[in-house]
């Protein structure tokens, strides 16, 4: 018998503030990155899948960024917010939509 699946992380990279697109107020945002893993015998082995998003936390409204945007976003932010807690992984991880 084999056991497979994957398995979701939820990385928070940084925290920003932008101007919300949806509600439209200057707001913290965080920079997060999903990355799905395959798992063989609940052992994840490689990522099948990233994703980078931006979330407002005045209303809670997620916008997908592309890796680019994500690297400018984390530029603008070094120095800024968290420090050395930037890029662990949040306490509960991600299951997929």
């Amino acid at each position: 018998m084999i056991i497979f699946g994957t398995k979701g992380y939820l990385y928070q990279l940084a925290i920003l503030t932008l101007v919300c697109g949806s509600c439209g107020n200057p707001a913290a945002h965080t920079l997060r990155k999903r990355v799905t893993k395959f798992t063989l015998f609940f052992v994840p082995l490689f990522p099948i899948s990233t994703k980078y998003l931006t979330q407002c936390t005045f209303c809670g409204t997620e916008q997908k960024v592309t890796a680019e945007q994500a690297q400018q976003l984390q530029a603008q932010d070094a120095g800024g917010y968290g420090g050395p807690a930037h890029g662990r992984p949040q306490q509960q991880p991600y299951q997929g939509r």
